[in-house]
Parts: structure tokens; C-alpha cells; sequence
């Protein structure tokens, strides 16, 4: 009955953190592409559906610790606890079913946390460049002003095959101001280039006064500065999933700098430009120092960077356990049955946990304080606090 009532509770306000974390990545990006006729209805869901499991990276331990404080409240305060205790039930044989369901929702979210949930989100940044990319290699709407290009707003009144007519380009000054206006009555775009050849130009310069007005036979407007690179780059540090984290840790502390090897800052490293060719030939005893010691300090940080997000993969996979032994006693000592106390006090406790982790992941760039371990600090202290409390619950406190 128990673990019936927190799995329904769980799978509802799982959905509505996801739909709220989808919703605001959504609106960020791809509203904008769909508005402006760069994207289908179709590609829209298939992006909504690779940001799903990412969103369960932080949606299933926030919604299984709002489902125990629901639910233990509300029996709370129904006095089915108390009547279980009259029936010689102890607390903990009660909530040993929750328990193992938060256990194996520990088992599902590390799936989410460190190959499902990275992978996907890698998938969604690779459709999002294309449809970028696409946006401006020719699927330019007629008929729309098109602000995918910083600095400049585009328009043309008709596009037959990338042939336009009566092509308005206004150039920006701090996403508001215009400052230049390029007219033109044709222009052919080249997607192999990513060149757009204008004909009979007329640019004004209203940046001026008084105003100047240029006529030019032709004129381009090169698209390369806007355009996504198609490359097969590897992800980011944060978009990597566990075992690509753990290849490139090892990659990293296999790495010996010295005066003599100094290129080869492989994995994650950026280097610095200063360093990509080493010390030098001529370089002086104390120059040779300052590189290697240079050298060794970004190799630290990004070893540390790379621990703190493995160590941050590992850690929320147990944020289930941890806010089921405190969410169940806080809910029987609530004893409410309104939901929006509950979801108050569940969005405090994951502030509380999340802020450990962010805090963590800030320090990632200095080794010395391991910030590593600070991302396994609240789960130690939820599952310690969370055990005392059930040890009192269980025994009337």
C-alpha cells in the first residue's frame, strides 16, 4: 500500500519537474527556431524527448523526496501510522518497502546520471547545431525577419531555390539600435560558402550624420562568423558519461610534463598558447620552470574538474536514499495533509543538497581543497541526519 501510494506520488511530481525543466530549455532555443520556420513540430518533440533524461538527472530524487513527505504527512495526520503502532507494527518494518524502492530508484538514477542523461544531452546540443546550421545554409523563410544572425536582422521578400528579391540586412548596435541598412533588389545565397552575393546595392549608414548612402553594383554578406561548426568535437566535461570520464582521468594522470615533452596536453586540457609549443630552445632555466609549473597547474584542474563531475554522477545516484530516510520522518512530524507545505519543505532540502554540489563543482579549480569530496558531504549528512530521526521516530520522540 505504501510503496503503491509513494510510486504514484513520485511519478506525478517527477513529471512536472521534468515538464518545468524541459519547458525552460526549450524556450530558451528551440521556440525560436520553431517560430521562425526553421523547425518542424516533429523535430521540436524529438528534442523535447532527448532532454527527458536529463531532466531525470535532478527531477527523481527531487520528486521521490516531495512523493515521502506527501505521503507520510498525510498518514500522519490521518492516524494510519498511529493505528499500524496499535496493530504492533514498528515504523521500520512499515517503511521497509519505501526503502527498497528508494534503493532501486538509486539503481535507475545512476543510469541517468552517468551514461543516459549525458549521452542524451550531447544528442540535444549535436540536433540543435543543425538546425542552426540548416537555418542558415538556406531554410531562410520568406516573408520573416530573421534575427538568427547576432548583430543583423535579415528579410527578403521572396526566396525561389536561394534566389532572393528585395533583400533588407539591418545591422545592430547593442541588439537594439540600427545603425546601417542594406537594401538590395536581388541576391543568391551560396550554401557552400555560406556567401550571400548582393546585387544593386544601397547601403545607409545612419550611424552618422548627416546620413551617407552607398550604391554598390555588389556586395556580400558572409554567413561563416554565424554558422555552428560541423565538427565531431568532443563534449564538454559536464556532458561526458562516467566511463568517458574515467578514460580521460586516466589519460590525464598518465601525462608526464617536463622542459623536454611540453606539447602534449591531451583529454580534456585547453591549453594555454604559451604552452602548446613548450618552453623553447632558448628559453632560460627560470622560464623552463615557470612553464612546467604552469603546465602542471592546469593539469591539476582539469584532473580535478573531471573528478569533481564523476564524483557529482556518483553522488546523486544515492540523493533518493538520502532524502527517503529524511523525507519520511520530516512528514510524520509535519503531520499535514496540505501540499504545499510539503513541497515547500522538499524544495528546501534540495536546495540544501544542490548547494553542496554547486559548491563543489565551483572549487573544481582548486585541487588543494578536494573538492571531490564536498559533493558527497550531503549525502553523508542527509542519510545521518535522515537515520537519527527515523531512530526517533520509531521510538515516539
Amino acid at each position: 500500500y505504501l510503496v503503491s501510494e509513494v510510486l504514484a506520488t513520485m511519478l506525478l511530481t517527477v513529471g512536472v519537474f521534468v515538464f518545468v525543466m524541459v519547458l525552460m530549455n526549450v524556450l530558451g532555443d528551440l521556440l525560436k527556431l520553431l517560430f521562425a520556420g526553421h523547425m518542424s513540430l516533429w523535430l521540436l518533440f524529438k528534442a523535447m524527448g532527448l532532454l527527458v533524461p536529463f531532466g531525470f538527472v535532478y527531477a527523481l530524487p527531487m520528486g521521490f523526496i516531495t512523493a515521502t513527505i506527501l505521503i507520510f504527512g498525510r498518514l500522519s495526520a490521518d492516524h494510519e501510522l498511529t493505528a499500524a503502532r496499535a496493530g504492533g507494527v514498528s515504523l521500520i518494518a512499515l517503511i521497509s518497502p519505501v526503502l527498497l524502492l528508494s534503493l532501486f530508484c538509486c539503481a535507475v538514477s545512476a543510469w541517468f546520471n552517468m551514461q543516459l542523461g549525458p549521452a542524451s544531452r550531447v544528442m540535444f546540443k549535436e540536433l540543435r547545431s543543425e538546425m542552426l546550421s540548416n537555418a542558415i545554409k538556406g531554410d531562410l523563410p520568406e516573408g520573416k525577419f530573421i534575427r538568427d544572425f547576432p548583430g543583423y536582422i535579415f528579410y527578403h521578400e521572396k526566396n525561389r531555390g536561394g534566389a532572393m528579391e528585395n533583400v533588407i540586412i539591418y545591422k545592430l548596435k547593442n541588439d537594439t539600435n540600427i545603425t546601417a541598412e542594406i537594401m538590395a533588389n536581388r541576391a543568391v545565397l551560396n550554401p557552400k560558402s555560406l556567401v550571400v552575393d548582393l546585387e544593386n546595392v544601397h547601403i545607409v549608414n545612419l550611424d552618422r550624420q548627416p546620413v551617407v548612402i552607398t550604391a554598390l553594383k555588389t556586395w556580400q554578406f558572409d554567413l561563416n562568423a554565424f554558422a555552428p561548426t560541423n565538427k565531431a568535437e568532443k563534449p564538454q566535461v559536464t556532458d561526458m558519461t562516467f566511463l568517458q570520464l574515467r578514460s580521460d582521468l586516466e589519460e590525464l594522470k598518465r601525462l608526464n610534463i617536463s622542459a623536454t615533452n611540453g606539447v602534449g596536453l591531451p583529454g580534456t586540457m585547453t591549453a594555454l598558447p604559451a604552452l602548446a609549443a613548450g618552453p623553447g630552445t632558448n628559453a632560460t632555466v627560470a622560464q623552463t620552470e615557470a612553464f612546467v609549473k604552469e603546465a602542471r597547474r592546469m593539469q591539476a584542474e582539469q584532473i580535478s574538474e573531471v573528478r569533481v563531475i564523476m564524483n557529482r554522477q556518483v553522488a546523486f545516484s544515492f540523493a533518493c536514499f538520502g532524502f527517503t530516510l529524511v523525507g519520511i520522518p520530516l512528514g510524520i512530524r509535519v503531520h499535514r495533509r496540505e501540499t504545499n507545505i510539503g513541497f515547500g519543505i522538499a524544495l528546501a532540502l534540495v536546495a540544501v543538497f544542490y548547494a553542496f554540489v554547486m559548491l563543489g563543482e565551483d572549487l573544481a579549480a582548486r585541487p588543494e581543497l578536494h573538492p571531490h569530496l564536498i559533493v558527497w558531504i550531503p549525502v553523508f549528512l542527509f542519510q545521518a541526519v535522515g537515520g537519527i530521526l527515523l531512530w526517533r521516530a520509531n521510538r515516539g520522540v
